[in-house]
């Protein structure tokens, strides 16, 4: 059987270059129809406008540059990392407007002083802006004005109570030493009662 002849022309080197180049657009039309489906999955959701993708690239060629020209410009992936990206980023401003009271777990906000709820005092205000500082600062960064350190009184207090406890002490020993002295000389006195009482007896029984 003679070769197929490409334009009239019959010649094996033509016949085989254009054999080639029908694989080749074959393999081409094949690689658009799958790159067509592929890339729909990742960027459209809904799986009757994939499958409406896919059928519009089977016009060859066509199909896939309308699909470009239509198709959505982000991937899922990226429309998802996006949201979560926002998400933490409203939770972190949240967190930054609002917190919870220690001690009731109300819902408070950062410039409060005062839980509206339990009523407890939740900041210190500035000696000299009267803005409200966080427990943690040192200075005000409003006024630049010194934070007076929230352990001071607590050591003034730990001090004050040492010493009064040194002083109830110090009374404590005299105490106890007079205590100790008293109890020994009880048996003396008693001993001198029984003695006075013996010479009184004695005394009275001549008279009678």
């Amino acid at each position: 059987m003679p070769p197929l002849a490409y334009f009239g022309i019959e010649s094996s080197g033509l016949n085989l270059a254009v054999d080639l180049l029908i694989l080749f657009v074959a393999v081409v039309y094949l690689s658009l129809i799958y790159w067509t489906y592929a890339d729909a999955r990742r960027r459209i959701l809904d799986p009757i406008l994939v499958l409406c993708a896919t059928a519009a690239s089977l016009f060859p060629f066509v199909g896939t540059i309308i699909y470009m020209i239509l198709r959505p410009p982000e991937y899922l992936d990226d429309v998802h990392e996006r949201e979560l990206e926002m998400q933490a980023a409203e939770a972190r401003l949240h967190q930054l407007d609002q917190a919870l009271c220690p001690h009731c777990d109300y819902r408070v906000e950062r410039e409060f002083v005062r839980c509206p709820s339990c009523l407890r005092k939740l900041k210190e205000r500035c000696v000299n802006c009267s803005r409200p500082l966080d427990q943690a600062w040192t200075i005000c960064p409003y006024c630049e004005a010194d934070v007076p350190s929230l352990s001071t009184p607590r050591a003034r207090r730990r001090r004050a109570g040492s010493t009064i406890d040194g002083e109830l002490s110090g009374y404590e020993r005299p105490l106890a030493s007079e205590a100790r002295e008293v109890d020994e000389a009880a048996p003396a006195v008693a001993a001198d009662r029984r003695s006075a009482g013996s010479g009184r007896a004695g005394r009275a029984r001549p008279s009678a």
